[in-house]
């Protein structure tokens, strides 16, 4: 009987998902995208060759599998056509395997000049942290109602209408508003067609494959980006992303029922990372050298894929992964980047909050009640033996076992997985999601 498996980020993104989803596609027949757009970013290393992604889902690494992009995803077919070039000139054949919705929304270069325009004339404590990439701006328009989708390419005049009477309206606010330029729709529409054609072999009616892949008994990995305290109705709003980053959003994004989703697989650092603005209970300070931040960003080589911003990092925080495990029903965790704690004498443990007298269990809804969080800790003992690359639960040092099981005990989900490294060898195997 089929499997599907939902790999999800627990924090605020960047948990090492993408690693993970290609380490478990050697049980799945195919890997799909769900939710988000190119404002994500996965880095897969094999053998020498490192792979960054934002579009094409982490099964694409290996031979054989069928990746599939989700009507969750707002796509631009330009970046994605970029992205399909670096893998085949990497070696990869992409084409045949990757199938695309007719339903993602199109993100086109005036979503583009909105998000940059609008970000820049916020104030430095307003930014959101975008990454400018026209996500948002895409997302608004699917729920307005005006959105331009993959099936309207292939009616070029019915596209050029819809896009004309958006290029009315958005460089209006554009140009008056914002004091921005306004978007060329002429180039926009040239440009925009002949992408379409080069994507045309790939859509595929991605719901009708899905469902008919599961009654043929062919496991499926569901791929999250981003991380579910970044979700837009669950996450620290409005210091969010513009799309569901929870399980449930599998179902929704890919065209499929909720009960095909067999196991919540949720991705979690040994630490906390999160880039861009927004409150952040257990962080810590990453510039003074020697310091447990400043380590953390070092040796964890914490820049974002997408924007190369340098990531804000933090102690492990249970109540924030308990709001994760409550939202996506959770049902066995992967501990990544173990080995960057290596060699820290004591590591401390985000428990709990406090907040206007009242001790807080878990991470409270919306940014304004997060930042009056003061968090609680527990103090644990480091080790200083190497993690890296460790195969075997019992091959790691018993203050990181102990650290391990202090976490599941604090939040009551069995650590299934630890990645020891990048590479696909660096994994311990406790319980496999699709046994």
């Amino acid at each position: 009987m089929a499997k599907n498996v939902v790999v999800v980020g627990t924090q605020w993104g960047d948990e090492g998902k993408g690693k993970i989803v290609d380490w478990l596609t050697d049980r799945a027949s195919g890997v799909v995208r769900f939710q988000g757009g190119h404002n994500a970013g996965h880095t897969l290393v094999v053998g020498d060759k490192v792979y960054k992604l934002n579009l094409v889902p982490s099964g694409i690494a290996r031979a054989g599998i069928t990746c599939y992009i989700g009507n969750g995803v707002v796509l631009d077919i330009h970046h994605l056509l970029s992205e399909i070039a670096q893998l085949e000139a990497g070696g990869i054949e992409v084409r045949s395997r990757l199938k695309i919705s007719p339903g993602c929304p199109l993100v086109l270069p005036y979503h583009i000049a909105l998000d940059r325009a609008r970000e820049a004339a916020k104030s430095a404590d307003k930014k959101i942290g975008t990454t400018g990439k026209g996500i948002g701006p895409t997302f608004e328009d699917k729920v307005a109602r005006r959105a331009l989708r993959v099936y309207d390419l292939f009616h070029p005049e019915r596209f050029a209408e819809k896009l004309k009477e958006n290029l009315e309206y958005y460089n209006f606010v554009l140009t008056h508003y914002l004091h921005a330029e306004a978007v060329d729709g002429e180039a926009v529409l040239k440009q925009t067609l002949l992408d379409a054609e080069q994507i045309r072999p790939m859509v595929t009616d991605v719901s009708a494959a899905l469902n008919a892949a599961y009654k043929a008994g062919h496991n499926m990995l569901f791929e999250g980006a981003q991380g579910s305290l970044l979700d837009i109705d669950h996450g620290t709003y409005p210091f969010v992303t513009s799309s569901n980053c929870v399980a449930g959003q599998a179902a929704a994004g890919a065209g499929i029922g909720p009960g095909m989703l067999n196991y919540i697989l949720g991705i979690t650092k040994a630490y906390c990372t999160r880039v861009g603005g927004g409150p952040f209970p257990s962080e810590l300070d990453i510039d003074t050298e020697g310091t447990p931040g400043w380590q953390m960003s070092t040796k964890g080589m914490e820049f974002g894929t997408v924007t190369g911003r340098k990531r804000r990092c933090g102690w492990f925080d249970v109540p924030a992964l308990r709001r994760s495990a409550q939202i996506n029903g959770v049902t066995g965790l992967c501990i990544t980047k173990l080995d960057v704690l290596d060699g820290l004498t004591e590591l401390k443990i985000c428990t709990g909050y406090r907040k206007d007298g009242k001790m807080l269990a878990m991470l409270p809804i919306g940014s304004d009640e997060v930042a009056g969080c003061e968090p609680i800790f527990e103090t644990l003992p480091g080790w200083s033996e190497s993690t890296f690359g460790a195969t075997s639960y019992a091959a790691l040092p018993k203050a990181a076992q102990a650290y391990l099981a202090r976490i599941e005990t604090l939040c009551d989900i069995p650590i299934d997985i630890i990645s020891t490294g990048p590479e696909r060898s660096e994994t311990i195997l406790r319980r496999h999601p699709f046994d």
